[in-house]
């Protein structure tokens, strides 16, 4: 027993978890803190969040091209988790900034709102840096733990509380599937660890027909994704998305859903690589089958926040493409797409924020009548957003989306970049309807009740720059992403 302990305490290295750590202790910190503030005042809290995603990027950074791992082999802090961890940090931090004038015009400013965000990001970073099944199911947890809370953050609102149940009921029956995917294949490789597991699986070529290991990896699948929110496992998105508040829906649709991204990628293709000609099969339906379920659902939505959700399941296709690629393109292509899509989707989001009314019952597409005309950076911005969704050049929705469908013909997957391009191409129809109602509809409002909050509109100018930056100049970036492969 003493040896075990003494081989524990060598193994820490809290080296490996030092973002979350600096994120989770500044989450500590501001949650005494609030204690003590008056009633209301939540932008001391605030900028202090932001000063946490500061610090805490600064700190990821360090391990850039210097892996360290940890806790017997459990965690790592390579350049696949610092890429991801700065993905995370980010939909955070804009996240925060439009969320104060927010929560005040709601009605609900309340302190807490912004230390769940922290310790959601910290859940996300396990995730990512997790190299044991259970270490990326705590982090699951703790990061399914404060969405819940945040998606039925205002308790007077009956959506919102819909939001929270929804979310909650159904994230609690798909960890069952997860956990019990994880239990049968540590009963078929005696191990948790993820490169062990793959080790064991390319060693013992008769664990790939095993039916225990086929029924492990189908419902390791269903956990994940139920957290990307790809059919058929989709349906709770649409409701927690539009019930849920505005920022929290953006954080929603780009942070947790890049933890569960990441967590799937370093599971299939390191643990179980030896089974890709399976699995491969069962996400080119999959990808296909959301692709169109999430474009063909949105052309029928008239509320915006509701058509953003089954938008945001179509992406998690065009994301899924790049994993039944498995090669260098697609899955560096993934992690391209999920930073890409963090600066167009938040960035809409933030419009939405500014254009709200409280109670926010005016975020449809006839309440959207003549926006453009009355609030012109607004409206241009949304457009600019908006065409980043679709993938149109030169803006990084269509590099993000460029690298996916290469990364499949390079695979061999022709038809599935095929069905790809011809999903982007449904989608144009209900993104040109927000544009239409912008522009082409006389207004019956004069949006009168729209300020420009600075920290929203600072999320828009830095998600503008990120989506043209990025979209003109996107070789930097997916190189960063090639390096962060494992």
């Amino acid at each position: 027993m003493e040896n075990l302990v003494q081989l524990a305490i060598q193994n820490v290295n809290f080296g490996a978890i030092m973002p979350s750590l600096v994120l989770c202790c500044f989450g500590m910190v501001l949650l005494l803190v609030s204690v003590f503030l008056p009633k209301g005042k939540t932008t001391p809290v605030a900028w202090m969040s932001l000063g946490a995603i500061i610090i805490t990027a600064w700190v990821s950074l360090q391990g850039w091209n210097n892996p360290q791992a940890g806790f017997g082999g459990s965690v790592v802090l390579d350049n696949f988790a610092t890429f991801f961890n700065l993905t995370f940090l980010l939909a955070a931090g804009l996240t925060i900034l439009m969320s104060d004038d927010y929560l005040k015009r709601e009605g609900y400013p309340v302190a807490e709102y912004y230390p769940l965000i922290l310790f959601t990001t910290a859940g996300a970073m396990w995730m990512a840096s997790g190299t044991d099944m259970m270490t990326i199911f705590l982090g699951l947890e703790v990061l399914s733990i404060s969405l819940y809370v945040l998606a039925g953050f205002f308790r007077g609102n009956v959506q919102s509380n819909e939001a929270g149940l929804k979310y909650f009921l159904l994230g609690a029956f798909s960890t069952g599937f997860l956990l019990y995917g994880i239990a049968l294949l540590y009963g078929v490789t005696g191990t948790t660890q993820i490169g062990d597991m793959g080790q064991f699986i390319n060693a013992h070529n008769h664990v790939l027909t095993n039916p225990m290991t086929l029924a492990g990896v189908a419902l390791l699948s269903i956990g994940f994704l139920f957290k990307i929110a790809a059919a058929p496992f989709h349906m709770w998105a649409p409701d927690v998305y539009q019930g849920a508040p505005t920022p929290i829906t953006a954080f929603m649709s780009a942070g947790p859903k890049a933890a569960a991204f990441a967590a799937l990628v370093r599971i299939f293709i390191e643990a179980l690589g030896g089974l890709q000609a399976e699995w491969s099969q069962m996400f080119w339906v999959l990808a296909v089958l959301t692709m169109f379920v999430g474009n063909i659902l949105a052309i029928y939505q008239t509320n915006i926040k509701r058509m953003l959700a089954y938008s945001s399941i179509a992406h998690a296709g065009y994301a899924l493409v790049g994993l039944v690629a498995a090669n260098e393109i697609g899955i560096s292509g993934i992690l391209f797409y999920m930073l890409a899509y963090t600066f167009m989707n938040i960035g809409a989001f933030a419009v939405l924020v500014l254009a709200g009314k409280k109670g926010e019952d005016n975020l449809t597409l006839d309440g959207f009548a003549g926006f453009g005309y009355k609030r012109p950076f607004l409206g241009v911005a949304m457009t600019i957003f908006l065409f980043s969704l679709m993938g149109i050049p030169p803006t990084v929705g269509f590099a993000g989306k460029f690298y996916i469908f290469a990364g499949a013909i390079k695979a061999g997957y022709i038809w599935l970049a095929v069905l790809g391009v011809l999903n982007s191409a449904i989608s144009l129809y209900y993104y040109l309807r927000v544009m239409v109602a912008m522009y082409f509809k006389s207004p019956t409002e004069d949006y009168g009740w729209v300020t420009m909050q600075t920290g929203a509109v600072v999320t828009i100018v830095i998600s503008l720059l990120g989506v043209f930056y990025f979209g003109l100049a996107p070789e930097g970036l997916m190189e960063m992403a090639k390096q962060a492969m494992f």
